[in-house]
C-alpha cells in the first residue's frame, strides 16, 4: 500500500514522545463520585486509592511510578478525552492526527510506529476498566464523563497487563453502580474556539438502586467540537511528464513536459472555514448485582459514535499564508463507531479473591482522505502520471483520494486469584487471552481510470488493500510479594507469553498497471471478500517470558523507597513485502529507583531510571510507500520524573515534570539489520549516527496547577484555578537528512484559567484553555517520502508541502451543572 505519510503513517525510524512524572495533578482523592471506593478515614486529601496492581491500594504505597486523575480533577481541568488528560500526565505523550488517530507513549518509548494497519503494535496498553482496548490504529477516543479515575502506569507493566504494555499502561476506570441511593447529574456547556466556531456539550448520568442488592447506572453524552481549520482556495497544475528514451536502451533518459497536456486542479467547491468540526455521542449502561456478601456481577455495555469532517493539521507551504489553513483538493470525512460489552465476576474462595472478567469490542470506521500531494509530487513529477488514461486512451488527472474502512473485533478473557492483602506472603496470578481480528479495506481512487488499469472487481482503483489481520496473545502471569521485615518487601513477577500474528489477503496494483506488485504476484484464489486474489499469507509466533523484580522499603510510614528491574516486550509481526521476513519482538529493560513521601499536607515523589531498548522494531517507508520493519537498533533513555503536591485551607498546588536523555546507541543504517554495520554491504547508507537524539522527545516536559477555593455566602463556594504546561523542542525525525528537511519541532507552552461557584446542587464555571492562543506543534509530516514531498532543493514550483499537527486554539466556555 502506498501510505499517507503525513496522516495515517508517520514515523520512519524511532519516533519517541517524551514526558515522565509520577503525579502532576491536584492532590485530591481519586474517588469523588458516590459509590466509588472511599479513601481511608484519615481525612488526608493526599490519599488516592488506585488498583494499579490489581488490588485497592493507597497510591503512595504502590512501588511504581503512577499518576491518578480523579473524577473531580478531570472536570476541574476541562478534560473531556484522552488528549486533554495527557497534558496533565507528564509521563505520557500523545501523537494525534485527529479523532480516532491517536498514539500514546510513556517515557519517550516508541519505535516509529505510524498507526499503519499492517505495522507494529503500540507500545502502550490502554484499558477500559478490566479490558484492554488498544487497537493498531490507536487508542479509543473515550469521552471522559462519569469516569472514576484515569491511572497512568509508567514503565513496563507486562507481568500484569500484557504485550502492549511494554512502555506503560493507561487505565480508564468508570464509576460503578451504587446500591446505596438514587442520584444523578446533568452538565451543560457552551464554548467558542478562537479562529473557529461555536461548540457545546450535554452530559448526564443517573444511578438507580433496583433492589437491596442491585443497582443500575446509566450515562449519556453529546458533544459538538467546533472547527478551526480553514480549507482555503487553491489551484494545482499537474505537469504531465512524458518519459523519453533518447538512446534506445529501454531506460528513461529524461522527462519532458508538454504544457498542452498539463491538467489544472481547483478546490473552489471545497473551500470552507472551520471545516474540521466533530460530533460525538455515546453512553454507558452498567449493572451491579451483589449475589451475596461474597460474590458480585458487573455487566457493562458502552458505546460511542464520532463523525468528523475536514482535516486536523495546518499546512506549511507556499499556498498558505496563515496558521490553521490548508489547501485540500478532495473531501475529507471520518466516522468511528465502537461498542464494548464486558462482564466481571468478583468473589471469594475462602479468604482469597477471585476475579473473572471478559469482554468483546466492536469497532468500525470509515474514512475519506485527500491524497493529491502524493499524486503531484510522485505521479506527476516522476512521470508515472503519463501512464494514467481513460477507456478512450485520453490522459486523465492523476489526482488521488482514499476510501478506507476498518473493522475490529476483539475478544478478551482473564481469570486471576489473589491471596489476602494482609498476609506476609502475598500472591496474585492468573490466565490471560485475547484475540483481535482487523479487516482492512483501502481503495486508492483515480476518477475515470481505464478499466485495464483498475484492480479487478473495483471501480477506479489504482491500488487496493483488502486484508485480514489477526493478533493473538496468551499468557500465564503471577507476582509474589514477601515481607522480609515489617518495612521491607521483596516482589518477583513473571509472565510466560505466546503470541501468534497473521496477515492474509491482497495489496497492490492491477496486472494491467504493474508486473511486479499486486495481481501479478497472486499465488492463490480470493481468500478475503473484495480481493481479486491472494498475494499475502504470512504468520509469525513466539513463546518466551518477561520478569519483574522489586524491593520496597518503608523508612517511616510516610516515606517509601523502592528499586525495580522490570522488562516489557512487544510482539513481532508481518512485513507485507515478500522479500522481507517477519520481524521479532522487541524488549525494554527498566532500571528504576523511586521515592514516595507524604508529610501532612505535602506530597513529594521522585523516580530516576534507565531504560535499555533492544531489537527495536524500526520502521520506515520503502518502495511503493510500503512500511518496512526490521529488528535493529539499540536505544538508551535516562530520565527522572517528579511531582509535588500541597493541599490545605482551600489551596491546592501541584507541580510535575520529567527529564529524558534519549539517544540511539548504534548507527542507524539504510539496511537496518543486526548483522550489518553501515559499511556492509557497501551501499548501506548511514542514516543517523550513534548518539543521535531520539525524535519527538523533549528533554523536559512539565506542568503546574494552582487552585483556591473559598466559601462566599450560605453554602456556596467559589474557586479560581490556573494551570500551565510546557513541552520542550524535539527532533522531527531520527534520520539526519529527513530531520533537516522537516525541521526541529519547537517548544511550546499553554496556560488555562477558570473561575466558578458551586453548592451542593448547582455549579457554574467560566473557563479558558490555551488562554494565550498558542500554536504549539505536536508533530509534522508529509504525504510521501521527505526527499520527494519535502522538495528540499526547491526543484518544483511552490516547494514542499508539510502538515503540522497543532494544539487546539484558545477555547472559552461556560459550564452549568446540577446534581440531584
Amino acid at each position: 500500500m502506498r501510505l499517507r505519510s503525513a496522516r495515517t503513517t508517520r514515523r520512519l525510524a524511532i519516533s519517541l514522545l517524551a514526558g515522565t512524572s509520577l503525579a502532576a495533578v491536584t492532590p485530591a482523592a481519586a474517588q469523588d463520585e458516590p459509590g466509588a471506593a472511599e479513601a481511608p478515614a484519615s481525612g488526608n486529601s493526599n490519599v488516592i486509592i488506585v488498583t494499579a496492581q490489581k488490588r485497592e491500594q493507597n497510591l503512595q504505597d504502590v512501588p511504581i511510578a503512577i499518576t491518578a486523575l480523579g473524577n473531580e480533577q478531570l472536570s476541574n481541568l476541562q478534560v473531556s478525552n484522552i488528549e486533554d488528560a495527557v497534558r496533565f500526565l507528564p509521563s505520557v505523550t500523545i501523537q494525534t492526527l485527529g479523532p480516532g488517530f491517536s498514539q500514546l507513549y510513556f517515557r519517550g518509548v516508541a519505535s516509529g510506529e505510524n498507526a499503519n494497519h499492517s505495522a507494529s503494535l503500540p507500545t502502550v496498553g490502554t484499558y477500559l476498566d478490566e479490558m484492554p482496548v488498544t487497537t493498531i490504529q490507536g487508542s479509543l477516543d473515550i469521552h471522559a464523563y462519569d469516569i472514576n479515575r484515569i491511572e497512568a502506569l509508567a514503565g513496563p507493566q507486562g507481568t500484569l497487563y500484557g504485550a502492549s504494555s511494554m512502555a506503560g499502561t493507561l487505565r480508564i476506570i468508570t464509576n460503578q453502580p451504587d446500591v446505596g441511593s438514587s442520584y444523578g447529574a446533568v452538565d451543560l456547556e457552551l464554548n467558542s474556539v478562537a479562529h473557529g466556531g461555536t461548540g457545546g456539550m450535554a452530559e448526564g448520568f443517573y444511578n438507580l438502586p433496583i433492589s437491596e442488592n442491585a443497582a443500575l447506572r446509566v450515562v449519556g453524552w453529546y458533544t459538538r467540537d467546533a472547527g478551526y481549520i480553514d480549507n482555503i482556495h487553491g489551484t494545482r497544475t499537474f505537469p504531465i511528464m512524458q518519459q523519453v528514451d533518447l538512446d534506445g536502451d529501454g531506460s528513461w533518459d529524461i522527462l519532458v513536459d508538454d504544457p498542452d497536456d498539463d491538467i489544472t486542479q481547483d478546490n473552489a467547491s471545497l473551500v470552507e472555514d472551520n471545516y474540521n468540526d466533530v460530533e460525538t455521542y455515546g453512553g454507558r449502561i452498567a449493572l451491579g448485582i451483589d449475589l451475596n456478601d461474597s460474590w458480585t456481577l458487573r455487566p457493562t455495555i458502552m458505546g460511542q459514535s464520532t463523525k468528523a469532517h475536514g482535516f486536523f493539521e495546518q499546512e506549511r507551504s507556499s499556498a498558505t499564508n496563515d496558521r490553521l489553513q490548508v489547501v485540500q483538493y478532495n473531501p475529507e470525512y471520518f466516522k468511528d463507531e465502537w461498542v464494548q460489552a464486558a462482564l466481571t465476576i468478583e468473589g471469594k474462595l475462602g479468604n482469597w479473591d477471585l476475579v473473572t472478567t471478559g469482554g468483546y469490542l466492536w469497532r468500525d470506521d470509515e474514512v475519506i482522505q485527500d491524497y493529491s500531494d502524493y499524486s503531484y509530487f510522485y505521479d506527476a513529477l516522476a512521470g508515472y502520471a503519463s501512464y494514467l488514461y481513460d477507456n478512450a486512451g485520453d490522459q486523465i488527472s492523476p489526482n488521488q483520494y482514499i476510501q478506507g474502512a476498518d473493522k475490529y473485533r476483539r475478544m478478551f478473557g482473564e481469570v486471576r486469584i489473589a491471596s489476602p492483602a494482609e498476609n506476609r506472603l502475598r500472591v496474585i496470578g492468573g490466565l490471560f487471552a485475547q484475540r483481535q481480528t482487523h479487516y482492512i479495506t483501502q481503495h486508492y481512487i483515480i476518477d475515470g481510470l481505464a478499466d485495464v488499469l483498475q484492480v479487478t472487481g473495483t471501480t477506479d482503483n489504482i491500488w487496493l488493500t483488502e486484508q485480514k489481520r489477526v493478533d493473538r496473545d496468551y499468557a500465564v502471569f503471577g507476582e509474589v510479594s514477601y515481607d522480609l521485615m515489617d518495612d521491607l518487601t521483596l516482589t518477583g513477577g513473571i509472565r510466560v507469553y505466546n503470541y501468534k500474528n497473521s496477515l492474509e489477503g491482497f495489496f497492490g496494483y492491477s496486472a494491467g498497471y504493474s508486473g511486479s506488485t499486486g495481481e501479478s504476484q497472486c499465488f492463490a484464489q480470493q481468500a478475503i471478500p473484495g480481493a481479486p486474489c491472494t498475494n499475502l499469507d504470512k504468520t509469525t509466533s513466539d513463546t518466551d517470558f518477561i520478569h519483574k523484580l522489586n524491593l520496597t522499603y518503608k523508612i517511616t510510614p510516610d516515606i517509601m523507597t523502592y528499586a525495580t528491574w522490570s522488562r516489557g516486550f512487544r510482539p513481532g509481526g508481518i512485513n507485507r513485502r515478500g522479500t522481507l521476513p517477519p520481524y521479532g519482538p522487541d524488549e525494554l529493560d527498566n532500571y528504576e529507583l523511586g521515592l514516595k513521601t507524604t508529610f501532612g499536607d505535602v506530597r513529594f515523589n521522585l523516580a530516576v531510571y534507565q531504560q535499555d531498548w533492544n531489537g527495536i522494531q524500526l520502521s520506515f517507508i520503502g518502495a511503493n510507500g510500503l512500511t518496512e520493519i526490521r529488528n535493529a537498533g539499540i536505544a538508551r533513555i535516562r530520565g527522572a520524573e517528579f511531582d509535588f503536591g500541597y493541599y490545605a485551607n482551600g489551596v491546592s498546588l501541584s507541580l510535575g515534570g520529567s527529564y529524558n536523555d534519549a539517544e540511539i546507541r548504534r548507527d542507524f543504517c539504510a539496511i537496518a539489520n543486526d548483522e550489518f554495520d553501515c559499511t556492509t554491504p557497501s551501499d548501506n547508507e548511514l542514516l543517523a549516527p550513534t548518539g543521535t537524539r531520539l525524535p519527538t522527545v523533549p528533554k523536559f516536559k512539565g506542568n503546574f496547577v494552582a487552585r483556591y477555593e473559598i466559601p462566599v455566602f450560605n453554602d456556596w463556594t467559589a474557586h479560581v484555578q490556573g494551570a500551565a504546561t510546557y513541552v520542550g523542542n524535539r527532533r522531527s525525525d531520527l534520520r539526519t537528512l529527513q530531520n533537516e528537511i522537516k525541521g526541529t519541532i519547537p517548544s511550546y507552552m499553554t496556560a488555562d484559567f477558570s473561575i466558578g461557584i458551586r453548592n451542593d446542587t448547582y455549579r457554574f464555571e467560566l473557563y479558558a484553555t490555551n488562554l494565550f492562543d498558542g500554536n504549539g506543534r505536536l508533530d509534522t509530516g508529509l504525504q510521501c517520502q521527505e526527499t520527494v514531498c519535502g522538495d528540499p532543493d526547491g526543484l518544483t514550483a511552490g516547494g514542499g508541502v508539510f502538515y503540522d499537527a497543532v494544539i487546539k486554539p484558545r477555547v472559552v466556555g461556560l459550564k452549568f451543572g446540577s446534581d440531584f
